[in-house]
């Protein structure tokens, strides 16, 4: 035997060396579509909110210009 041939990993080693890998590797992808998900749905929420924002700018700046009668402020 030649010495330092102890220190090869056999194949069956590198093989489940190599299934630990891919198994955590699984779990990051899992994890990061998970983030990805859950951050296109805040995304779409903001958009939809920012939507609505714009639409009630616009509608006051019209209001505004074309004279009609402001609403009340809130604490009225």
């Amino acid at each position: 035997m030649v010495s330092g041939m102890n220190d090869v990993p056999s194949e069956i080693e590198r093989l489940a060396r190599l299934e630990i890998r891919l198994t955590e590797q699984e779990a990051v992808i899992d994890d990061l579509n998970a983030t990805i998900t859950a951050q296109w749905k805040v995304i779409d929420r903001l958009t939809r909110q920012l939507s609505r924002l714009q639409e009630q700018v616009e509608e006051s700046a019209f209001r505004t210009a074309s004279g009609g009668p402001e609403p009340p402020p809130p604490h009225y």
